[in-house]
């Protein structure tokens, strides 16, 4: 062979290892040498304990029963009072309005209801409405950070910070993996709202307890108790610094649903920007809401982001060893470094940043624990 030839042979099997490492992993025969290849890679991957590890997905969660996207005929089939917010978009696809509360908070109930069992579910007006796909892909992150599986024999115990009105973590992590939980919250609506829905549920207290935080400088003092022993904690903190911040968030939600949908259809799909913006514009000028709700404990604090995580590492020291994994979410990228030099001052054993990705969208899990491996292994055979 020519040293041209051979050249382009090269580049060739570089580039064909590329695609194979980027391509989905798919079930037929012709790719278990690709999923072979690919599971090496993630093995020799989660050999390496290292501060700042990422752990890369391109979707949601193997395990998201959501990766297909909604089946709106399965969901009005168990819920039909979805049906009148089911309408059939400019390219032929069932959808709703995700701009409308109301229509969020129906889809998401349905979802509840007809892929977790959770029944009666509701918020009172105003109140943050999540998507939930993207919340239980939370979940199975974490259960695979912990080393935690569906019907385990022992009992996991999680921590929420901030469960807000709709307690969906709790809910979820209860109907998926059968972990128990304490969800704590500053709002006492909040907190009454989600014993409503556990009682609905038969919820035990074993399973589910609520605990509301009387301070709000306070994240984690107050709320775990002295014989607390928690396997891990999970937050999605407030990200905004005002309301105004909030609002403007809105509008940048809106539009990247506008453009997501372009550059699914492509320029079908063109044109819809000015009206998205419009309507963002009304939604949060006129209304005062925003497209998930969300009230100001929910979704602002003073300092923003930065703030509310810096405090959760600083009081996260003194439960060092009551908590074997620390979590939250961190949905500004540039929060990351300050927080991680945070745990590097406390001297933090390990930290771990996972992206999980859904569609254009990047959330960030930082986890960190104040115990080596070999220290975690003895905290669970005492605990």
């Amino acid at each position: 062979m020519s040293a041209k030839s051979s050249s382009k042979a090269s580049q060739h099997q570089a580039r064909s290892a590329n695609n194979k490492q980027n391509r989905p992993v798919s079930k037929s025969a012709s790719s278990k040498k690709r999923t072979n290849k690919s599971a090496k890679i993630s093995s020799k991957s989660s050999q390496k304990a290292a501060v700042g590890k990422r752990n890369i997905s391109k979707s949601l969660h193997p395990r998201n029963k959501h990766n297909h996207g909604y089946d709106f005929e399965r969901l009005i089939k168990a819920v039909p009072s979805l049906r009148k917010h089911v309408k059939t978009n400019d390219f032929g696809h069932l959808s709703i309005d995700f701009a409308d509360p109301l229509a969020v908070k129906a889809l998401n109930g349905a979802i509840l209801y007809s892929d977790y069992d959770i029944r009666e579910w509701d918020i009172p007006q105003g109140f943050l409405c999540p998507p939930i796909p993207g919340r239980v892909d939370y979940l199975h992150y974490i259960a695979d950070l912990i080393g935690a599986r569906a019907g385990s024999k022992r009992k996991v115990k999680a921590l929420d910070i901030g469960t807000g009105a709709n307690g969906v973590y709790p809910l979820l992590g209860i109907r998926e993996y059968q972990w128990q939980f304490v969800a704590s919250d500053i709002d006492p609506i909040s907190l009454d709202n989600v014993g409503q829905i556990a009682t609905a549920n038969s919820l035990t207290a074993t399973q589910l307890q609520l605990r509301q935080q009387a301070n709000a400088d306070n994240v984690f003092v107050g709320v775990i108790h002295a014989d607390d022993r928690f396997d891990v904690t999970l937050c999605n903190p407030p990200f905004h610094k005002s309301l105004a911040d909030a609002m403007a968030g809105t509008k940048r939600k809106l539009a990247n649903l506008d453009a997501n949908r372009k550059a699914k259809f492509g320029d079908k799909a063109a044109g819809q920007s000015k009206a998205i913006g419009n309507k963002a514009a009304a939604q949060t000028n006129t209304k005062g809401e925003l497209n998930f709700g969300g009230q100001k404990a929910e979704l602002w604090c003073d300092g923003g982001e930065i703030q509310f995580l810096s405090n959760m590492i600083n009081e996260s020291k003194q439960f060092a060893f009551q908590v074997r994994w620390f979590t939250t979410l961190v949905s500004k990228s540039e929060n990351l470094k300050p927080c991680k030099a945070l745990l590097a001052k406390h001297k933090a054993a390990q930290v771990k940043q996972i992206d999980m990705h859904q569609g254009n969208k990047i959330t960030r899990i930082l986890a960190w624990s104040f115990m080596d491996a070999a220290t975690q292994k003895q905290w669970l055979q005492l605990s």
